[in-house]
């Protein structure tokens, strides 16, 4: 079991981590045909979302998340995003969060796009399974986002149970662990991913944490009979 008082604490300056969302949920922005590039984009949600009432009204809020918490548009595009990633859960949780309170999951590093599809991949395969029937076709957006903010390393421990690929062992460890390190203020985790060798994922506890949210890439995931999806790039 990781003791949280030995996990070392480091500075995360990371522009261009990946976290994959089905391409349902994602509308270009209205403001896009008005602009050229990123940075008149935010400043024109910015103005936007000076005189907007359409803010984070409506969102359920779990038990663990408080409404002071959350963005709203006058922090920029992706806001939505990223407070949904803490306010939807599944029953049981992720690795690093239980069900009263969400994370933002992201990959990084030099293998971030084969780490996330390969997270992505396992969690939709488990889902398949559950209907014994692999046959489906989803598309995922890349959502980039930057991180400048102190985390919990992770790495050194990498043989411990919280990364066993087997969540009825490791989501209670895992959990526990990052509930004790988020009372003690921090601002997530950075870890080796259970799903790709070699790759480096990371778990925000704080909505703030998340900035500079672009969109990425498509992938679109194809299961054709088989528990290995196809995977090609759509755009």
């Amino acid at each position: 079991m990781i003791d949280p008082a030995k996990v070392p604490k480091v500075a995360f300056n990371e522009r261009d981590t990946i976290r994959l969302i089905s391409t349902a949920f994602i509308d270009e922005p209205a403001l896009v045909p008005l602009v050229d590039d990123d940075a008149e984009l935010a400043f024109l949600e910015h103005l936007e979302g000076l005189t907007s009432s359409r803010l984070n009204t409506g969102i359920p809020l779990p038990p663990g998340v408080s409404a002071l918490e959350l963005l709203s548009e006058r922090d920029g595009y992706g806001w939505s995003f990223i407070n949904a990633a803490f306010c939807y859960t599944r029953s049981t949780g992720n690795r690093f969060n239980g069900p009263e309170r969400g994370a933002w999951y992201a990959s990084w590093g030099e293998d971030a796009a084969q780490t996330s599809q390969a997270e992505v991949s396992w969690h939709l395969t488990r889902e398949l399974e559950a209907t014994g029937v692999f046959d489906n076709v989803t598309s995922y957006r890349e959502l980039i986002a930057g991180f400048i903010v102190d985390m919990h390393d992770l790495r050194e421990f990498a043989g411990d149970a919280v990364f066993s690929p087997d969540p009825t062992q490791s989501y209670p460890k895992g959990q526990s662990l990052a509930q004790t390190l988020l009372q003690s203020g921090a601002h997530g985790v950075i870890y080796p991913s259970a799903r790709f060798t070699g790759g480096t994922c990371l778990a925000a506890f704080r909505p703030r944490a998340v900035q500079n949210v672009r969109q990425g890439q498509t992938w679109k995931f194809s299961w054709n009979r088989k528990r290995v999806p196809d995977i090609e790039l759509w755009s």
